[in-house]
């Protein structure tokens, strides 16, 4: 009986796994950020956690968020992995979500200096693809 139990939630967490990772990209495809809520504490968590952070609860809803934010930090790439070639130069950032204690990482074209881009830089999300969400100056 246990194996029964751990193969079917095996099969929900990889099932769910699917659906949250399709629906966060059809978010940020849209601007919008798909987050889960924690049912007990009111966490916020991006959709690739089974567990609370704060308080170890598995209960979750899923909650949307504008994806407008600023720059808390970013590196620019100049030196670019395999694949990323033609992609450069280019800055990793991390965005802070207005209005919530949650932060996102994304890609963001045409950076070649800090001086293109301070900190407290207001962004927005505004697609998905190969390379991540995508992120531009307001």
């Amino acid at each position: 009986m246990a194996q029964q139990e751990q193969a079917a939630q095996f099969t929900y967490s990889k099932v769910y796994n699917l659906l949250s990772k399709e629906e966060f990209i059809s978010s940020a495809k849209s601007g919008k950020v798909l987050a889960r809520k924690c049912t007990k504490c009111g966490h916020l968590h991006l959709v690739t956690t089974y567990f609370c952070q704060n308080c170890g609860n598995k209960g979750f809803e899923s909650v949307f968020f504008e994806g407008k934010g600023m720059v808390i930090t970013y590196t620019i790439i100049t030196v670019p992995p395999a694949g990323y070639e033609k992609s450069v130069p280019y800055a990793w950032i991390v965005m802070k979500i207005d209005g919530v204690d949650l932060r996102i990482s994304g890609f963001m074209a045409n950076i070649q200096s800090p001086s293109d881009l301070p900190l407290g830089t207001r962004v927005k999300i505004t697609g998905y693809d190969e390379r991540g969400i995508l992120i531009e100056k307001l």
